[in-house]
């Protein structure tokens, strides 16, 4: 059997745009990059590309009663969603203050432990993410069409999509880390406050749409 390069090419191109909208992942992305280094921010786009390729396999491969299961269960997980945004938004503006009390203890490079949490933390909240749920459940029926082309199909779609996906995460990374070594602690904080409101925003919405 030959690889389709057309589907290839299809599936990595719904990763890529399924993942650039501006939102809480790729907030969280850029953050953790700026704040605690690349390769914390690489773990963080690596998580959130994972989540995507989990989401795309359960309709690749025609796990309908899993899909059925993630879109009625969208507000439970919106609810889960909402409040580790908030709890991680909390946390961006309590070490703003840590940034500007011990600088060069903020500005230290990550421990290595801290990529592992990073990445786990990034598949469970883009698992969660009212936004992913959204934009998959209008996917789900295309990329379904896969699975009537054998496993073969199915995987490519799987590969090709969460390559989209990490491409795009992965550029974030690139430009965040890039920048990161122009900034002082002050705007380094300055940033950490900004980022943690708006993450408590996004969660305070999807709070707010699971409970109504």
């Amino acid at each position: 059997m030959d690889l389709d390069f057309g589907l290839f090419a299809s599936a990595f191109a719904l990763g890529f745009f399924i993942a650039m909208p501006v939102g809480p992942i790729s907030l969280l992305i850029l953050k953790r990059t700026v704040a605690e280094g690349v390769p914390v921010g690489v773990a963080t786009g690596l998580g959130a590309a994972t989540a995507d390729a989990l989401y795309a396999a359960c309709a690749a491969f025609g796990l309908s009663a899993v899909t059925a299961v993630l879109v009625d269960e969208a507000r439970l997980l919106g609810l889960i969603g909402g409040a580790t945004l908030v709890w991680l938004g909390i946390g961006g503006i309590r070490a703003a203050g840590r940034r500007i009390a011990l600088p060069e203890a903020a500005a230290a490079a990550p421990a290595r432990g801290a990529v592992l949490p990073a990445y786990v933390s990034a598949v469970g909240l883009t698992l969660t993410n009212p936004l992913t749920i959204i934009s998959f459940a209008g996917a789900f029926a295309g990329i379904g069409l896969a699975a009537a082309g054998g496993a073969l199909a199915a995987g490519t779609t799987v590969v090709g999509l969460a390559l989209g996906s990490a491409i795009w995460q992965l550029t974030i990374v690139a430009a965040a880390g890039g920048a990161r070594r122009f900034l002082r602690p002050r705007l380094l904080a300055a940033i950490d406050r900004l980022s943690g409101l708006v993450l408590i925003g996004f969660g305070v919405s999807a709070l707010l749409r699971a409970a109504l």
